[in-house]
């Protein structure tokens, strides 16, 4: 893509989280995240920041719908005649904005509501917008489509997050999921499509870290025709979790066991047979899906919101509740911000994810009531 960036530069690490949910899905405006990730500035540097929100669509919440940068008018017109092919578009227009003064070398931003047409026999309709986002992600130049599930929106730039969140008119947004996130660049760029969240389908991830594991990882997701484009190490992790709970039908915390595996030795100290050999099995046949390296992610599904941690708990996380609220953050700070006096505040141990589901008919996507975590404490 011509706006992407052909330079490389390495910064030091520090990166800003925080994700908040609603279990019975009463929204919050946008403009308390903002608030919330602002008051981590320190953890950031300007290079990205960006926001994920669940439930702003209701009008359109059966539709998936693609959020899309372009760097020409030529790949839109390109990337409308791929859209008009393959799908019912019920509605499209351009993202709104404000201008900001550093919020700049801004690309084209369209979103468009989508029903797929005719979906191939053996495909689902997930199946379907992936393969579609991924032709115009890797085969249209200067397009890209940065979310695409139902009833939700990912809002991204290069810039400090509460200037973006400025320049997206977040307060206009209100949802029953959030996650924000302020970077500092490692290994990669800064440019748009670089900025978090990372998304695929009802999938987001927001982190913080260095995924060291990234080569193999993407390897291993392009035997399954995941098309890495973004130039950061985050981008396979939201894959990962489309492949594994989506695709694979693994439970969240199975998934999470395999992304943040235990240590082999562990493994062998385990008492309980049936959990050594379910290790000892997920270690095996899923060897090139673990995640090496320090990282803290927050995930957002269709209906939930999880946090976790590598195995040795290299980068900040800490969780709290409220009623039926659930607050996970790099700070306790942060959280504090949206909820000054929480019912309860803890700190998740290394590897165990804190997740929390949506009450039952609050989303009109996720993953399936089966698919529940099979040890960690719901939220």
């Amino acid at each position: 893509m011509r706006f992407a960036p052909k330079y490389d530069e390495k910064d030091s690490s520090a990166c800003g989280l925080i994700g908040w949910m609603s279990r019975s899905g009463r929204r919050m405006a946008g403009d308390a995240m903002i608030e919330a990730i602002a008051s981590m500035r320190e953890r950031g540097n300007g290079l990205g920041g960006g926001f994920a929100a669940y439930g702003i669509y209701p009008d359109y919440r059966d539709h998936y719908c693609f959020h899309t940068m372009y760097g020409s008018e030529d790949a839109r017109s390109t990337t409308e005649a791929l859209v008009a092919d393959r799908f019912e578009v019920a509605h499209h227009e351009e993202i709104p904005t404000r201008p900001n003064p550093f919020i700049t070398d801004e690309p084209l931003l369209w979103r468009y509501f989508l029903t797929p047409k005719t979906v191939p026999e053996g495909l689902t309709d997930d199946d379907y917008v992936l393969k579609a986002v991924m032709d115009i992600n890797v085969g249209i130049d200067d397009a890209f489509v940065f979310s695409s599930g139902k009833n939700m929106g990912a809002f991204k730039a290069v810039g400090f997050p509460e200037d973006v969140g400025e320049f997206y008119r977040l307060e206009e947004y209100e949802g029953y999921i959030w996650t924000a996130h302020a970077r500092f660049p490692t290994n990669t760029q800064a440019w748009w499509g670089g900025a978090h969240p990372f998304c695929i389908l009802d999938f987001s991830v927001v982190h913080n870290g260095e995924i060291s594991s990234y080569g193999i990882n993407r390897r291993y997701l392009e035997m399954f025709k995941y098309k890495c484009t973004l130039q950061t190490d985050t981008e396979v992790m939201v894959y990962l979790f489309d492949l594994l709970v989506r695709k694979h039908g693994l439970p969240l915390e199975v998934a999470c066991d395999v992304v943040a595996a235990p240590f082999w030795k562990d493994i062998d100290a385990q008492t309980d047979l049936d959990e050594k050999h379910l290790e000892e099995t997920l270690r095996q046949v899923y060897a090139s899906a673990v995640v090496n390296g320090p990282f803290a992610i927050l995930l957002g599904f269709g209906n939930g919101l999880l946090g976790l941690n590598d195995r040795i708990k290299l980068r900040p996380m800490v969780a709290a509740e409220n009623g039926d609220e659930l607050y996970i953050s790099s700070e306790e700070s942060a959280i504090r911000v949206l909820c000054p006096e929480p019912d309860r505040v803890w700190m998740p141990t290394a590897g165990e994810p804190v997740i929390g589901f949506l009450d039952e008919g609050v989303a009109s996507s996720g993953i399936p009531a089966g698919q529940l975590p099979l040890r960690s404490e719901l939220v």
